[in-house]
C-alpha cells in the first residue's frame, strides 16, 4: 500500500472542534438516550411548498439534467438582483456583481483563496464561525481577532486595533447578525466599517446569512446599503436560512464586481455548476410569494419566547436574542462553557454547543438552537432546572 503524506495545507487545517462533540452526541442518541438536541445549526423548518413544487417541476424537464452556465442561470442572477433591490434598495449588475455560491459557507473559504497569500493578515471576530478560519489555514494566511463582548453589543472596536496590524490586514470578516451571538448591526456600525476599511484598504466579507432572522419587528439594514460599501467589500446571502433550504446549498455573494469576478474565476476552475432544476427553484423562491420568509421568522420567535421565558423561570437569567435562530447564553459560576456542556449532556441530556469552540472570547458561554418544537424547548428548560444549579 503506498505512503499517503497529506498536503500541509490540509496538514494546517484547524481542528473541527464540533465533529467530536457532534459524534458524541450522536452515539449517546444510538445508545437510546433521549437528547434534547440544541446544538447544531440545521432548520427544521420545510421549505414552502411552492418552491418544492418549482423544484420537482423542473427536475421533470430533462433539459435541467445537462450541465448549466459556469456562472450559473442568468435568471437567477437577475432574481438575485431584483430581490436585492427590492428588499434592500440596493441596485445589482446581475452579471459583474452577482456570484451564485453551493451554498455561502462555500463563499466564505473561497474569499481567503481569492484574496490572500501566506503571511497576509486577515481580520476576525471572535467569537466567530469557525470555518472562517478554514479558508485562511489553506492559504497560510494570519488572523487577528477582534474581540466581541457584551459590554460592546458584540461589535470590534476599530479603534483598538493597532494601526500596524490594520495597515498590513488585507481581509475582514463581519457577521450580522452575529453567530454565535445573535446581535444586529446598525446603520451607524456600517457607515464605520466603510470607513475604516476605506482608511487602510481591506475588503470586508460580511456573512449575512441570517439577515431575514430578526425578531420583535425589527429590520437589520443591508451593509451594502451602506454608502461606499461595494467599493470596499461583499455580502455573503444564503436561501438556507430565510427559505428554510439548507440542503439544497443555494446562496450567493453580492458587490465589489473585482471581488465577484474573483470568487467567478475560481469557481469556474472548481465547479460544473449548480443543478440547473434548483436553480429554477431558487427563482421560484426570489420571485414567489414573500410571505413565508416572516412565517419561518415567526415560528423561530414563538420558539424563542418559549424558550427564554422558560430558562428564566428556571432562575437562568438569559436575554433574548435580537437575531439568528440562536440563544447565546451566559454560563453560570464555577463553570467553564466545556465542564458545562459537558454536565448537560450527560446529566440533563441536553446538547448545546460550547461558547470556546467559537473563539477564546466565546468562553463563558453556551450556544442554543431555537430548531426544535416550543414542547422539546420547555422539556430541556425542565430538565435543566432539575439540575438545581440556578
Amino acid at each position: 500500500m503506498a505512503k499517503v503524506d497529506v498536503s500541509q495545507s490540509i496538514k494546517a487545517l484547524p481542528t473541527h472542534f464540533f465533529t467530536e462533540l457532534v459524534e458524541r452526541v450522536a452515539g449517546m442518541m444510538s445508545a437510546g438516550h433521549d437528547i434534547v438536541d440544541l446544538g447544531r445549526g440545521n432548520p427544521d423548518i420545510p421549505t414552502p411548498p411552492h418552491i418544492v413544487a418549482a423544484l420537482a417541476e423542473a427536475a421533470r424537464d430533462p433539459r435541467t439534467h445537462r450541465y448549466g452556465p459556469f456562472d450559473g442561470l442568468p435568471a437567477l442572477r437577475q432574481a438575485i438582483a431584483s430581490w436585492y433591490e427590492k428588499r434592500y434598495g440596493v441596485t445589482l449588475d446581475p452579471d459583474r456583481e452577482v456570484a451564485i455560491l453551493f451554498g455561502s459557507k462555500i463563499g466564505l473559504y473561497e474569499i481567503s483563496q481569492c484574496l490572500l497569500n501566506p503571511g497576509d493578515c486577515c481580520l476576525t471576530p471572535d467569537p466567530s464561525y469557525p470555518d472562517y478560519w478554514s479558508g485562511l489555514a489553506m492559504v497560510g494566511a494570519r488572523r487577528y481577532e477582534m474581540p466581541l463582548v457584551a459590554e460592546n453589543g458584540f461589535m470590534p472596536q476599530y479603534g483598538e486595533i493597532p494601526a500596524d496590524v490594520a495597515r498590513t490586514a488585507k481581509l475582514m470578516f463581519i457577521n450580522y447578525p452575529g453567530n454565535p451571538t445573535t446581535a444586529l448591526a446598525d446603520e451607524e456600525f456600517f457607515a464605520e466599517t466603510v470607513a475604516f476599511a476605506r482608511r487602510y484598504d481591506i475588503v470586508v466579507a460580511h456573512d449575512a446569512a441570517y439577515h431575514a432572522i430578526v425578531y420583535d419587528g425589527q429590520k437589520m439594514p443591508s451593509f451594502l446599503a451602506t454608502p461606499g460599501a461595494k467599493d470596499v467589500g461583499i455580502e455573503f446571502c444564503s436561501l438556507s436560512k430565510t427559505f428554510s433550504m439548507a440542503g439544497w446549498r443555494v446562496g450567493f455573494a453580492l458587490g465589489n464586481a473585482e471581488v465577484i469576478g474573483a470568487i467567478k474565476t475560481l469557481q469556474n476552475h472548481l465547479f460544473a455548476g449548480l443543478f440547473p432544476a434548483v436553480q429554477k427553484a431558487a427563482v421560484a423562491a426570489l420571485t414567489g410569494p414573500q410571505d413565508c420568509i416572516d412565517e419561518i421568522v415567526a415560528v423561530y420567535q414563538e420558539r424563542r419566547d418559549v424558550f427564554v421565558e422558560s430558562l428564566r423561570e428556571i432562575g437562568w437569567q438569559v436575554e433574548p436574542p435580537a437575531g439568528s435562530f440562536f440563544c447565546w447564553l451566559p454560563v453560570p459560576e464555577g463553570y467553564s462553557s466545556f465542564t458545562f456542556w459537558q454536565l448537560l449532556l450527560e446529566e440533563a441530556k441536553v446538547a448545546m454547543a460550547p461558547g470556546v469552540g467559537f473563539g477564546k472570547h466565546g468562553e463563558g458561554y453556551v450556544r442554543a438552537g431555537l430548531l426544535t418544537s416550543t414542547e422539546r424547548l420547555r422539556e430541556a428548560a425542565r430538565r435543566i432546572g432539575a439540575l438545581g444549579i440556578f
